[in-house]
């Protein structure tokens, strides 16, 4: 998969550890000074790749437990500014949990997830979980207004088969289970991910 227009390469494991660094020091500003930081606050020289429009999502954990996860699933901005964004709606606008406090930060986890251009797999639906690679594919579901995103690592996280991941992906549309079944529309991306071993620690491309 490519993307159409934007970056399309892989990011060196130096570039990658710069994404976790930018969206924890992103997060760090947004709760050291109370208002949301810009690309010029974090004070970092980012490499050439940033300034190309990337899809991303920002994942937060504490103890092993989801803390946050917010992200643009389509290139619609550059690469520093999505995870920037992506991280501040992670920490502080994640519907589901209450605003990250500067007491959590010694405790979170960072990963942030580089997307590839999600495309439509235009199969019958009865062949569509053979299409689905788990650990290598993320999914978005869309039928009407109603679309849901998981990322690549939910699946293995979680010890999902592609029938479970479709059915898991319609469900966070806020649809039934079989909607993929009965016409939604399914799509699929790749990610690479980067994510600290510890709080604040050694950031590592984790593969399944």
């Amino acid at each position: 998969m490519k993307f159409t227009g934007v970056g399309s390469s892989m990011l060196t494991e130096t570039e990658g550890r710069a994404a976790v660094e930018l969206a924890r020091k992103t997060i760090e500003k947004l709760l050291m000074g109370g208002r949301v930081p810009g690309p010029r606050d974090t004070g970092m020289d980012l490499p050439p790749v940033f300034g190309e429009n990337r899809g991303v999502f920002v994942t937060l954990t504490e103890n092993g437990m989801l803390r946050g996860c917010i992200g643009h699933p389509y290139p619609d901005s550059t690469l520093e500014q999505a995870i920037i964004d992506s991280a501040i709606s992670a920490a502080a606008r994640d519907p589901r949990f209450p605003p990250v406090v500067g007491e959590e930060l010694d405790s979170i986890i960072v990963e942030v997830t580089i997307l590839t251009q999600p495309e439509k797999i235009n199969v019958p639906p009865e062949e569509l979980p053979d299409k689905v690679e788990i650990g290598k594919h993320g999914l978005i579901v869309k039928q009407g207004y109603c679309q849901g995103l998981l990322l690549p690592q939910v699946a293995p996280e979680h010890g999902m088969d592609s029938i479970d991941f479709l059915g898991h992906t319609c469900m966070k549309a806020g649809l039934s289970p079989d909607a993929w079944v009965k016409g939604a529309e399914v799509y699929c991306f790749e990610g690479q991910i980067f994510k600290e071993k510890e709080p604040g620690g050694e950031v590592v491309e984790e593969k399944f």
